[in-house]
């Protein structure tokens, strides 16, 4: 269900963030992907513009993640977990 989909993509951007702030990219990248799956899957299954805002600022994890830019991760990480807890209180 959506309302899954959207907790558990708040949960991994949430420990994304958390693993950005300890400097580790990698545990960054791989909890922004999932985070960023869990985001798709409720989209797919009920549109909303947080959700949207949430993926965009997961993807800018990711990049910034896998460059090894720990508190640039952390920030777009930040936003997303923003997003994703307003989708969530959205329905």
């Amino acid at each position: 269900y959506a309302e899954n989909h959207k907790a558990e993509a708040t949960q991994h951007a949430i420990a994304a963030e958390e693993s950005a702030k300890k400097g580790d990219t990698a545990a960054c990248a791989e909890h922004a992907t999932v985070s960023k799956t869990h985001a798709e899957a409720a989209k797919a299954e009920k549109a909303n513009p947080h959700l949207d805002a949430g993926i965009k600022n997961l993807d800018e994890t990711i990049v910034h993640a896998k460059a090894g830019h720990a508190p640039m991760a952390a920030e777009s990480a930040n936003a997303a977990v923003a997003h994703l807890s307003a989708a969530e209180k959205s329905f």
